[in-house]
């Protein structure tokens, strides 16, 4: 089930972010409380739960189209859940009207695999990451 973060879901969000094998943040308190308060406040949460447990979620900026996470627990991966939460998080930034999305991922990594399968385009680079582009 999708539906849209509330501030209560902060603690899971945060185990979904560090139960990834890859993506993994070197320095966690990078992502603050208030990072995580900002985005649920702005409706650019969107959680998956399974058995009342998220098991995914995704975050879009709606002030710059930025897709700012996209994680599924890792026993859950390929069952389409992060897909559906990418259409959630392009969803969120169409409606504010940004026309162009982009996000960042480390190389050699499924996401960057899933994301050029998704359509996405590699255009550049950002931070020592890839960074790709998707007209909504």
């Amino acid at each position: 089930m999708v539906r849209k973060a509330i501030l209560t879901d902060v603690p899971a969000l945060k185990a979904v972010r560090s139960s990834v094998v890859e993506n993994m943040l070197s320095d966690p308190t990078k992502i603050t409380d208030d990072d995580y308060d900002w985005y649920i406040a702005n409706r650019g949460v969107a959680v998956w739960e399974e058995d009342g447990e998220i098991v995914g979620f995704s975050a879009a900026d709606p002030r710059d189209g930025n897709i700012w996470a996209l994680f599924v627990v890792p026993d859950f991966e390929g069952n389409g859940i992060g897909s559906t939460l990418l259409a959630e998080a392009c969803a969120c930034l169409k409606a504010a009207g940004i026309g162009r999305a982009w996000l960042t991922t480390d190389p050699n990594t499924r996401a960057e695999r899933f994301y050029r399968a998704a359509g996405w385009e590699h255009v550049g680079a950002k931070d020592n990451e890839l960074l790709f582009e998707r007209s909504l």
